[in-house]
């Protein structure tokens, strides 16, 4: 048996925008269901920063595939994951193999800073065991610091959502940061491929996804790895 910790959102707009955002749903229920079709037995743990209620961003259902939609009105995934999410101190980081951030714009509001779930992701990461994320899920990367206050992702290959996609995303002058600016900021080596584009790398412990086309090439870098 394998534990994988699932990290959602709970912001629900773009700051001090009324336009609602959330978990971008397929980059929990792809990386979900692709993992559970492996031969490998996972168990999934999911929390927010707060613990709770994790909305969902609306725009994200228009992509979802069936499969998705399936397991967004599962009765598992609506308890455990959309309606009582864990908080960080419900959490013991030695039961986990890996913890995974995903991604929704919501991300970028409630996990860049968060030191419980920085503290969590640091101790799966010093036992060398798997820390990953997609999209805009690396903003819990981009500022994670070792015990020696060097920045995890410094002279490391990683990916996240790019500027450009930022742009046709219609969100550049709604979020709070671009992640390809901080990533360079804070010394990472920011890799990319064409906007929208499946994209995942693995460098080291840490695996990355550039967008939420990228989510089943993140799930096959844990499986191998895990």
């Amino acid at each position: 048996m394998k534990k994988i910790l699932i990290v959602l959102t709970n912001t629900n707009q773009y700051g001090n925008y009324k336009e609602k955002t959330g978990l971008w749903l397929g980059e929990a229920t792809e990386f979900i269901n692709f993992l559970k079709n492996t031969d490998i037995k996972f168990e999934f743990t999911f929390i927010s920063p707060k613990g709770g209620k994790v909305p969902v961003d609306p725009r994200s259902l228009k992509f979802a595939s069936e499969e998705d939609i399936k397991l967004y009105k599962d009765k598992w995934f609506v308890d455990k994951a959309l309606t009582n999410s864990l908080k960080p101190s419900d959490i013991k980081d030695e039961e986990y193999d890996c913890i995974y951030f995903t991604g929704g714009h919501g991300v970028m509001w409630d996990f860049t800073n968060n030191k419980e779930i920085h503290d969590i992701a640091l101790k799966i990461y010093e036992k060398n065991k798997i820390v990953s994320s997609v999209c805009h899920g690396i903003a819990g990367l981009l500022y994670l610091k070792d015990k020696n206050n060097k920045f995890i992702i410094e002279s490391r290959n990683i990916t996240g959502f790019t500027t450009t996609e930022e742009i046709l995303s219609g969100k550049y002058r709604k979020v709070p940061f671009l992640n390809k600016k901080i990533a360079i900021k804070n010394n990472a080596n920011f890799k990319s491929k064409r906007f929208y584009k499946p994209y995942a790398l693995k460098d080291g412990n840490l695996i990355t996804g550039q967008n939420p086309f990228s989510v089943i090439k993140v799930a096959k870098l844990v499986y191998e790895n895990i």
